[in-house]
């Protein structure tokens, strides 16, 4: 990233856009380095672990730089475009040449501190003090290594050595033995650790003396001289084990973004929450009357009205009848949190994965304006715009499966909720009413909660009382 050094160059930092992320994708720019950009436009679009969001640049200028291409996954705080507020043109490529020399000049600037009493800040902001400097020169066949050991040997005493003294072969083989720590890469330890080799019995000859695969096999050789092939040949088979895969019939997908989140949520919930799932089939031929009923009311002009919306308001009525179904486990002070509202969830499937926006206060809104607000949650699920607040703070939620033909389920709950309704396929089938066999419109709700919170009372209660609803959906008024 080229760091701009004018007072009138602003660095525009990838924004927490949810609650504690920690990174996001960006997806599309919008602007190209030298276009012009005022407070509010839209400068491009990136994708969180919970949804895609749009950025809006807080400040008039011309882009000088984009930092990051395209498909770069980003830190929050980092910063990805520089605006030049004071109306300049776009740099020229020569302009970035001083911060690419900027390295060179800082470490020059930092070589007398080897040689000070202070500690010489590094990366991770640890520093190494000149009295208890340890760095061993590593004796090895490369003429550069000992050039380095005689360049270290100058700079921290003064002066160079008399003479540089030739590193036999006995001595290469000794001086690992004595020292504290081979220098060598995590799969190197493992591969001597699985042929039983001592790597402060190797002798290095990677650079800066570090222990390689082929130092730890010649080990082997030396030990074993009548046996050296199936050692070689037992590291290459472990290489070969992680990138077997058929390029022209497979196809490998970067687990990120919406889809990365989700499948840690949903082990983080399988594997805390104790589920039951309890299941009922209903006849829900009234319940399909009403709806289409309810289309031809004047009152629903112009709104989405569909079971979904009736099978809503029947789980917000059981909720309403059983209250403490509708709570949250607070696992830190070991107590059990009942709300007194419902933010109900409605899982929907989009392009970028599973994503569970909810229906803030869903409890106190009327039947109309239930709709209204499923509408409206639907939609902007499907072109991708629900925002990270839509998806936080749900207490419940409902699943439909049945949309994809599926008669039922055992849905995972969603983290931090008590419950969770899945919905199967609507369809008409033998069942015998008023004591004769007639096709009726029948469907199977299965119910998943918390056993921590739920127990096989309230849960049954809670289900049946759905149920009940949606067979007789009168109920919805004398129940209320």
């Amino acid at each position: 990233m080229t760091t701009m050094t004018e007072a009138s160059v602003r660095e525009f930092k990838m924004p927490d856009v949810g609650e504690g992320l920690t990174e996001a994708e960006i997806l599309k720019w919008y602007v190209q380095p030298g276009d012009t950009v005022t407070d509010g436009q839209v400068v491009c679009e990136v994708e969180t672990a919970k949804a895609a969001v749009e950025l809006p640049i807080p400040y008039d200028g011309v882009v000088r730089d984009l930092h990051f291409p395209e498909g770069t996954t980003v830190d929050v705080g980092t910063a990805i475009i520089a605006v030049d507020v004071g109306g300049g043109a776009a740099p020229a490529p020569a302009a970035e040449q001083p911060a690419a020399e900027r390295p060179a000049a800082a470490a020059s600037a930092e070589e007398p501190k080897a040689a000070g009493s202070g500690r010489q800040p590094v990366l991770v902001g640890y520093g190494v003090a000149t009295s208890s400097t340890r760095r061993r020169p590593r004796k090895g066949p490369e003429v550069p290594v000992q050039q380095a050991s005689t360049a270290i040997q100058t700079e921290l005493n003064g002066h160079a050595p008399a003479a540089p003294e030739p590193a036999p072969a006995a001595a290469q083989a000794a001086a690992p033995a004595g020292m504290d720590r081979p220098l060598a890469k995590p799969p190197v330890r493992k591969l001597a650790k699985d042929l039983g080799v001592d790597l402060t019995t190797v002798v290095p000859t990677g650079p800066d003396g570090i222990i390689t695969r082929e130092d730890v096999h010649a080990a082997v050789a030396a030990a074993v001289p009548a046996a050296p092939e199936p050692s070689v040949a037992s590291a290459p088979a472990a290489d070969r084990a992680p990138a077997s895969y058929d390029t022209t019939r497979e196809t490998r997908i970067p687990v990120k973004g919406v889809r990365k989140a989700t499948a840690a949520a949903m082990v983080g919930s399988a594997f805390t929450a104790p589920h039951v799932t309890e299941f009922v089939t209903v006849d829900v031929t009234r319940t399909m009357k009403l709806v289409e009923e309810l289309k031809a009311d004047k009152e629903f002009a112009g709104l989405r009205v569909n079971p979904l919306l009736l099978i809503a308001k029947a789980l917000l009525v059981a909720i309403r009848r059983n209250p403490d179904v509708n709570a949250s486990w607070d696992e830190a002070a070991q107590e059990i949190v009942v709300k007194h509202y419902v933010n109900l969830g409605i899982a929907a499937a989009t392009p970028r994965g599973l994503i569970v926006p909810n229906i803030k206060d869903a409890h106190a809104k009327t039947l109309p304006q239930l709709a209204e607000s499923l509408g409206e949650l639907v939609s902007t699920a499907r072109d991708g715009k629900t925002s990270p607040a839509a998806m936080q703070g749900g207490t419940v939620t409902i699943t439909n499966v049945g949309v994809f033909g599926v008669d039922t389920g055992t849905p995972i709950l969603n983290p931090g909720e008590s419950a969770i309704l899945a919905v199967g396929a609507i369809k008409p089938q033998p069942w015998v009413h008023k004591g004769k066999v007639k096709p009726r419109q029948v469907t199977t709700l299965a119910l998943s909660f918390d056993h921590r919170l739920v127990d096989g009372e309230l849960g049954s209660k809670v289900l049946a009382d759905v149920a009940a609803i949606l067979e007789q959906p009168k109920r919805l008024i004398t129940w209320a």
